[in-house]
């Protein structure tokens, strides 16, 4: 063997090892997340689960890209005043978006910018199934100026049914909602006990996109309840979500945009058959899952305002109604 190949063959054999050790880094960082998850405060449960949320922050810090931002413990709200539960870690793009209203220290994302809502749970999962549900009843604003390519556009649903009118054209996007995320510490559980199953078989992982459990033996794992969708189905659920909620609702339905199957799943972006290699390719689902919705919807500056003038201008009426009764009372 010439000096020449004998380099080559090192060469491979190298790179072979360095991805080898890749993946095998991958299962270390999970034993590691699932040591630090089952770490307890004695007689200190909000320490506990302080730490906890940190811990799962951890890792999502390390997948999704740098444009995104994790805060904790916020509450969504949208432009109809509807706020949600308290979300553990919410993943939003603040510089796409950058509005958090915020009251102290308490925090308001809208939910135009929120990519990924989180909710961190201990062994007791109970509450989680209210807690997906207090999500997806926000209603994203459909109204918002724009430039584009051509110019100016303004965003909203009369624009969408001239377009489809003038140059049968439809909306890519119209309501997006947030990628819902469980993190747990559940036991592996009985699957044919569902009173006592874990995370992976109980009932309330049909509310979230995806499950992730640390059980008894200190083993990460995940399941994701559609991984068997298409691409496609994963577009209109995330980027055209429940447009039966809007008034509108049948000229919504003609403006989205639609599309036939392409054949793909996040079933075929695990590493492995097994399942073993949970944070590697939960780093490849995840992204491509925000790479179909891309960037959150744009923002609806207008409606935002028009819901702050609304609450200020019943606020002054009721004040005034008020002072007048007062005043009335003491003549």
């Amino acid at each position: 063997m010439d000096k020449e190949t004998k380099q080559k063959e090192e060469r491979i054999k190298a790179e072979k090892n360095t991805v080898r050790a890749i993946i095998d880094n991958y299962k270390g960082l999970a034993g590691s997340l699932a040591q630090q998850l089952t770490l307890k405060t004695p007689n200190h449960h909000v320490t506990t689960g302080s730490h906890r949320e940190e811990v799962w922050k951890s890792l999502f810090v390390q997948m999704v890209p740098r444009k995104f931002h994790i805060e904790q413990g916020v509450f969504i709200i949208d432009s109809e005043g509807h706020i949600s539960d308290e979300v553990d870690l919410a993943i939003f793009d603040e510089n796409y978006t950058p509005y958090i209203f915020k009251f102290g220290k308490i925090k308001f994302i809208p939910i135009e910018a929120v990519a990924v809502a989180v909710q961190c749970k201990s062994s007791n999962i109970n509450g989680a199934e209210d807690w997906a549900k207090s999500i997806k009843r926000l209603l994203p604003a459909f109204d918002s100026v724009t430039r584009v390519l051509p110019g100016l556009n303004h965003n909203n649903l009369e624009s969408a049914k001239m377009l489809l009118e003038k140059e049968k054209k439809q909306q890519s996007q119209t309501a997006t909602r947030p990628i819902l995320i469980l993190c747990s510490l559940v036991e592996k559980g009985n699957p044919a006990d569902p009173h006592k199953a874990g995370t992976i078989q109980h009932g309330n992982a049909k509310d979230f996109d995806i499950i992730l459990n640390v059980d008894e033996n200190n083993q990460l794992s995940q399941v994701i309840p559609n991984e068997n969708w298409d691409y496609r189905e994963w577009y209109k659920e995330l980027n055209h979500y429940d447009l039966k909620q809007y008034k509108e609702c049948d000229d919504y339905e003609k403006v989205a945009m639609g599309g036939s199957s392409l054949g793909k799943t996040l079933k075929e972006l695990e590493i492995d058959k097994e399942g073993e290699n949970v944070i590697l390719s939960l780093t490849f689902q995840l992204n491509q899952l925000l790479m179909l919705i891309n960037n959150p919807m744009f923002f609806p500056h207008q409606s935002y305002v028009n819901m702050f003038r609304e609450h200020l201008i019943n606020t002054d009426r009721v004040g005034k109604e008020q002072t007048g009764a007062k005043s009335g009372g003491t003549k």
